[in-house]
């Protein structure tokens, strides 16, 4: 090993220490805390199979990009409402439904869409679990969560990456 890469870590040095083991072993006990079997599941999200796109000399644009915590996969079929505020309230735009990457399949806003205001993305969690076959309390704890969010300047590209799990979610500004 270089001495300047003495302190990487990586799986083949992990399971030379024996952490490997306890990395191995600490998955059984993710089952025991709710995980659904993949062998009792119904149905279970993809993974990612292909690289992301790249986002350089596109013209300004919102995109999403739904990432599942839960089951540690892209968010495939998450189904979202975009709205817009009008100044009364917010009105709805589009409803879209994340691809297989967990983005979807055209950009949210583009072109002549794409401007400054204030937005509101409906996210559909509860649903989304359901289709997967996660076991869930009645309601669960998040059902449909709203992101708001707002362009400030339409010359620039706005990405909205938001991880997920039944019971809590964040999201940032991407690049």
């Amino acid at each position: 090993m270089d001495p300047s890469d003495r302190f990487a870590l990586t799986r083949r040095c992990l399971v030379g220490t024996g952490l490997g083991a306890v990395a191995a072993g600490s998955a059984g006990s993710a089952w025991a805390q709710g995980t659904p079997n993949p062998a009792e599941a119904p149905m279970k999200p993809g993974t990612l199979t292909t690289a992301p796109v790249s986002q350089a000399g596109l013209s300004p644009r919102l995109t999403l990009h739904a990432i599942d915590n839960f089951h540690g996969t892209p968010g495939a079929g998450m189904v979202c409402d975009l709205a817009m505020h009008d100044g009364q309230g917010y009105k709805p735009i589009k409803t879209v439904t994340t691809a297989p990457t967990g983005r979807t399949a055209e950009p949210l806003l583009v072109d002549e869409a794409f401007k400054p205001g204030r937005y509101e993305l409906v996210m559909h969690f509860e649903d989304y679990f359901a289709k997967l076959g996660v076991a869930l309390p009645k309601p669960n704890f998040l059902s449909l969560v709203p992101i708001r969010f707002q362009i400030r300047d339409a010359g620039q590209r706005y990405h909205l990456p938001v991880l997920f799990t039944p019971w809590g979610y964040s999201y940032y500004r991407g690049s």
